[in-house]
């Protein structure tokens, strides 16, 4: 995963060194360009200034391998805080309902 923070920092030093690389499957993503509902009102309440892009990148499939173009999903961040927040509450797996919890009888 670091590989892939330092290739898009490369590809776009703009972004700042506070950035977090969303997976495909990201429970954040409603697609690879939009944050679900939910994500975009916890970022307008907890991280203001974050910002979801696509870039394209180089990156090798494994070491040694010769590198590839590859588009990623990137939320940028203003504050490390906020970057560790999110990352905390969107990249984790969700925490089961108190239903679903409950042992069965």
């Amino acid at each position: 995963m670091i590989d892939i923070v330092q290739a898009v920092q490369a590809a776009d030093p703009g972004l700042g060194s506070r950035v977090i690389v969303l997976r495909p499957d990201s429970r954040a993503l409603a697609t690879a360009e939009a944050l679900v509902p939910e994500a975009e009102a916890w970022i307008a309440e907890n991280a203001p200034g974050a910002r979801l892009v696509r870039k394209t990148i180089l990156l090798a499939p494994y070491p040694g391998a010769m590198p590839a173009e590859r588009e990623v999903t990137v939320m940028a961040f203003a504050e490390a805080q906020h970057l560790a927040a999110f990352a905390t509450a969107w990249t984790a797996d969700p925490e089961p309902e108190d239903d679903e919890a409950a042992p069965e009888a």
